[in-house]
């Protein structure tokens, strides 16, 4: 079976690192990554601590397919407590580090405690030992990937690190690996940086060898590969395009939220899109867009390299950023963007680098000071407050608070506290546009229902990665529904929500979903694993996690009120103003209800015994 069997726990107080086999029954019924991570958190963490301190434990988890030939089998996941939301924080990043981890021969890596003084893992194979990291302490992740490469001389090692926003406790500072891949949301990177843990480096020569079937897994992945190619967004249009390709599709429906979430549509939306990237400037006649990028065994390449204009106002005086680096995707570009009414593509990438520089989530980052700007407008916060005048679409502000921000200066260490702590604290927490504490993603909750709940009852608040339901409702995948229209809508997330639990846990990336479902996932976890890795089976693990998760969330003292969504996107006086949603608001109200009733739950949002005991929680 595709699991190493292993893994390492590491005592932060104590400065001890153990190795100690993977708990198989576990493993059998969560998988990996996502769901295996998170049963050990929840085993071993009081769902009541406070993310930063030290009882909180963070973990590092790969899946049984990572580092595999599956395509996209690069995937590792961060899990912890978070402080942004003081729920469950589960959060996936790509690139190489995870594949590198798991053919080292580890399954994941548990954090406990907290150093005395800044230290990194070091792990080459067997080898699992902390080193001093006082060198690395208020550095960027991209000069500690490049400081620890050269120290051990060995340009192959894998580094997933914080920079200077872990440090200073930023609650929303992401993990990065690989300089622009991340575990980037809920703050995983503040507990990183609570313990004085600045980074973990990766050398695995072992790799993965120890399939149950290699033939019938390298059947199944061949058959897989051939799906995702031929499809019309996996083998086309992310290749292409990247994520960006849904900027203008997402305007054109009316679902693009705008300036904190006051209008659906954006004007500027042609300017930051991917056609822009990829058309030359006017400026100096070339393209930001250099090449496409993918990870570890990706056979999709929705990454951008990207190259800015050097005489652009943001990099005059500032050489470090004028080389190629990992560019915008569809998320980023939205909330630095359209969220704050800023058309200047340039820009967006510079702070789209300062995000990944620093290790900040660009999505609560970009939707706080869409925040930040309508309190401008407003008049409560002013330009001696904030340093310099903030108006929506300024994007001269946008870049100086991101500088701030991730420095931790001025009025940064406030927007480093997130919009929902921000706007309570300045009289208008109903500026704040997100759920359980976590900021919405780039889709309108009123223009698209379905997305809509999912964002209000997902277990790691405001996120569309936990049910991607624009699959179905704009896009048509696996099939077309209304995105106007919220009958269905409580199953539908209820499925994409089971099935995305799913294909985390298994080390893949959930972008293979655009073309795979379950029928796809299971042969290839049936070669590498065991033939119980049926669909049912798959669908009911997913649903096991879903629940597992919700559970902890309920220790932590989340109840009902907590799936809500901002009365801007569910009230009749803020409906939709423009496009084919003008009029329509989110309709919560009636669909959350029928998604407790299709969940199995009690009206308080509760598992009842009986799902409980048909989950074999």
């Amino acid at each position: 079976m595709s699991w190493a069997g292993k893994i390492l726990r590491v005592n932060l107080t104590a400065g001890t690192v153990k190795a100690e086999p993977l708990n198989m029954d576990w493993a059998h019924a969560y998988l990996g990554s996502r769901g295996l991570g998170t049963k050990y958190l929840v085993e071993e963490v009081d769902a009541t601590v406070d993310p930063l301190s030290a009882d909180n434990k963070i973990i590092w988890a790969t899946g049984p397919l990572t580092g595999t030939m599956a395509s996209t089998g690069g995937r590792y996941t961060v899990i912890t407590k978070g402080p942004l939301t003081g729920a469950i924080a589960c959060s996936n990043s790509g690139g190489y580090w995870g594949a590198e981890f798991k053919m080292a021969g580890w399954d994941m890596v548990i954090f406990e405690g907290k150093s005395a003084k800044p230290v990194y893992l070091y792990v080459n194979d067997d080898l699992a030992e902390l080193r001093d990291a006082s060198h690395l302490w208020g550095k960027s992740v991209w000069e500690t990937e490049e400081i620890i490469k050269k120290g051990l001389q060995d340009p192959l090692t894998r580094v997933s690190s914080i920079g200077k926003a872990g440090e200073n406790g930023v609650l929303f500072a992401a993990v990065v690996n690989d300089l622009h891949r991340a575990a980037g949301r809920s703050g995983v990177g503040a507990v990183m940086g609570s313990k004085n843990l600045k980074a973990i480096a990766v050398r695995g020569t072992k790799g993965v060898g120890n399939l149950r079937d290699p033939k019938a897994f390298m059947a199944a992945v061949k058959a897989g590969k051939k799906v995702l190619a031929e499809n019309g967004v996996t083998g086309t249009g992310l290749p292409a395009m990247g994520t960006q390709v849904l900027m203008s599709v997402i305007n054109e429906v009316g679902g693009l939220p705008t300036r904190n979430h006051q209008d659906n549509q954006f004007e500027g939306a042609k300017d930051i899109g991917a056609e822009a990237m990829a058309t030359p400037r006017k400026t100096d006649g070339k393209k930001q867009l250099v090449t496409n990028q993918a990870c570890f065994g990706c056979t999709i390449a929705c990454g951008r390299i990207s190259k800015m204009d050097e005489n652009h106002f943001t990099i005059e005086n500032k050489p470090q950023y004028r080389g190629a680096s990992g560019g915008l995707e569809y998320e980023a570009a939205w909330a630095l963007g359209a969220a704050n009414g800023v058309n200047d593509l340039e820009a967006l990438q510079y702070v789209n680098m300062l995000c990944n520089e620093e290790g900040i989530d660009p999505i609560t980052f970009g939707t706080t000071i869409g925040a930040v700007m309508e309190l401008y407008a407003m008049g409560i916060l002013t330009k001696e407050q904030l340093g310099i005048e903030a108006p929506f679409g300024s994007a001269r502000a946008l870049a100086f608070l991101a500088e701030e921000t991730v420095n931790g200066r001025g009025f940064g260490k406030e927007i480093g506290q997130g919009s929902k702590r921000l706007t309570a604290n300045y009289g208008h927490p109903e500026l704040s546009m997100s759920s359980k504490g976590q900021e919405f993603p780039a889709y309108d909750g009123r223009a698209i229902q379905g997305i809509g709940l999912a964002y209000a009852t997902s277990n790691r608040g405001g996120c569309h990665l936990r049910g991607y339901t624009i699959a179905s409702e704009v896009l048509g995948i696996p099939v077309k529904t209304d995105p106007l229209e919220s009958q269905g809508k409580p199953e539908l997330v209820k499925a994409f929500q089971d099935a995305t639990a799913a294909f985390d846990s298994s080390g893949l990336c959930i972008f293979t979903t655009f073309a795979w479902g379950l029928q796809d996932l299971a042969p290839q976890m049936q070669g590498a694993c065991g033939e119980q890795y049926t669909v049912e089976e798959l669908a009911k693990i997913g649903e096991r996690i879903w629940n597992m998760e919700r559970e902890f969330n309920n220790r932590a003292g989340f109840t009902s009120k907590d799936d809500s969504l901002p009365a801007r996107l569910t009230s009749v006086e803020s409906a939709c103003k423009t496009g084919p949603a003008k009029g329509k608001f989110n309709e919560l109200a009636t669909m959350l209800p029928l998604y407790y009733e299709a969940r199995g739950w009690d009206s308080e949002g509760r598992p009842t015994a009986a799902t409980k005991e048909r989950l074999g929680l």
